[in-house]
């Protein structure tokens, strides 16, 4: 198994070994109009790395969770990394994503290469059993080096699309969507760009997947392929958050100053792949077939918002108590509310979960239905939580002052004596509660709360088309029949 591009022929064990691991890369990477000379070093750019570092600084009561035996080598490897086996697996990952929300109140960016993992996992066993190929062979061997070096897998997938009328032969310029632009005896070249890249600077290999059904004249675009983050023709472009640049001035106006999420546009200008590392080469007809299996993955894995809803109804309890009204009955019942929303989320995540299958491959899918209605959830709860949080916190919530009057020695103590709410609580633990609800409802982390729990793993219409699809009515309209009374074979 060639593993160039590898940080490190060790295993990466902890948090601060994978931050380590990231270091002088000379990734192509622009922010804010300029390269970036080290990502881990930019203030911006950092509390994205620290919530991936999360993923590897498991807790004693969480060991269970972070790891599990490979059911390729036998060997613990990071839950992220494991190939599911099981329905537990599938329950076990869920438990997981739902505790790194609680630890990172945002999104740790390491899901959608857990499910395109298991997605590739299964397609690569059918096309091989239906063509005589040997993608599953390559893609086991690849995803066992992985395990054994403990590296995290972007998920590329989201293509830019251009005119979303049009497929994406159809459209003016062939790179809106990634595709084979040449090859050679050693490997093959792709060029495009990958929209709304979760994670991707903060990466060590994409794995590149279609991004929808595709037609016989689309050959090219029918590529599954891995390649390390530093392959030469790579170029990213770092996403704009809202409040992102109060990084650079603070970290009380922050509100969650140590963690954040991250999303690239990632651009592919001829880059090579070798064959040992390419999974899916033309065979279009499994494209869909792709995206549906790993759409049925991560809108499961949407569970991990019911971990950051923790959060925030924990700061939301945390404004009241402040506030000096934690036994109001109307504060009480909107924190009741918000916790039942929280819950239906973790609900349909787990059941779909429980509910899963095992495919001719090995592994455990979830339940279609449930996995659509979870992540359906998921697209409504947060903002009307977000909506309860800001209406328990006040109006102090987005008009409170900069951190730099707060550091005034003038202003600074008449803001202290005129912003303080319950006596004994310092004025200063209001306000980081306060400005924790701005960041996850209006600021940074709102990004992966609310914008990406809208569209992330396909628009709120995609998951209901998909229920429609699984939801069996002409079997439902039999049990009404059979307790109305009406013949079987009635209209």
């Amino acid at each position: 198994m060639t593993t160039a591009g590898d940080p490190s022929p060790q295993s990466i064990r902890t948090g601060v070994e994978y931050i380590d691991s990231l270091r002088g890369r000379n990734l192509a990477v622009y922010l804010f109009g300029e390269r970036v000379a080290e990502p881990v070093d930019h203030p911006v750019i950092r509390p994205s790395i620290n919530a991936m570092a999360a993923t590897y600084d498991a807790g004693p009561d969480d060991l269970d969770l972070a790891t599990a035996p490979s059911n390729l080598t036998g060997e613990p490897v990071n839950r992220f990394l494991h190939v599911t086996t099981s329905a537990a697996d599938l329950v076990a990952q869920g438990k997981m994503q739902r505790r790194l929300g609680q630890v990172t109140g945002t999104c740790f960016q390491r899901c959608v290469g857990m499910d395109g993992i298991n997605s590739v996992f299964s397609i690569t066993f059918d096309v091989d059993a239906a063509h005589g190929t040997d993608f599953h062979p390559r893609f086991r061997a690849w995803v066992a080096e992985m395990q054994r070096l403990n590296l995290v897998i972007g998920g590329a997938m989201t293509d830019v699309k251009g005119d979303r009328g049009k497929g994406p032969a159809g459209q003016a310029d062939p790179d809106l969507f990634v595709r084979v632009v040449r090859r050679d005896e050693r490997g093959l070249f792709i060029s495009g760009a990958k929209a709304h890249q979760t994670g991707a600077i903060n990466s060590h290999w994409l794995l590149v997947m279609p991004g929808q059904r595709l037609t016989e004249n689309e050959r090219d675009y029918a590529v599954v392929c891995a390649l390390p983050v530093t392959a030469p023709g790579l170029t990213y472009v770092y996403g704009r958050q809202s409040c992102d640049s109060r990084s650079l001035e603070g970290d009380l106006d922050v509100g969650n100053a140590g963690f954040a999420g991250q999303e690239a546009l990632v651009i592919f200008d001829e880059v090579f792949v070798p064959y040992e590392h390419v999974f899916l080469d033309g065979e279009f007809e499994y494209a869909g077939e792709l995206v549906e299996r790993f759409t049925a993955y991560h809108r499961r894995s949407y569970v991990c918002k019911a971990g950051v809803g923790d959060v925030l109804i924990g700061a939301a309890a945390l404004a009241a108590d402040y506030n000096g009204v934690p036994n109001a009955s109307h504060i009480r019942d909107k924190l009741v509310e918000m916790a039942h929303l929280n819950e239906t989320i973790y609900a349909a995540g787990i059941a779909a979960s429980h509910e899963g299958h095992r495919t001719p491959a090995g592994n455990w899918e979830p339940d279609v239905l449930l996995a659509n209605v979870c992540k359906q959830n998921v697209t409504r709860f947060p903002y009307e939580m977000g909506r309860l949080a800001q209406d328990l916190a006040g109006g102090n919530v987005v008009t409170l002052p900069s951190e730099q009057d707060w550091r005034h020695p003038e202003v600074g103590p008449l803001l202290d004596k005129y912003l303080r709410g319950r006596v004994d609580v310092p004025t200063e633990h209001r306000l980081r509660a306060l400005r924790l609800i701005e960041n996850m409802t209006l600021g940074r982390n709102a990004v992966g709360y609310l914008a990406e729990s809208l569209h992330g793993a396909g628009s709120p219409q995609a998951q209901r088309v998909v229920i429609r699809r699984q939801v069996d009515l002409e079997a439902k309209k039999v049990l009404a029949r059979r307790l109305a009374g009406i013949p079987p074979d009635a209209a």
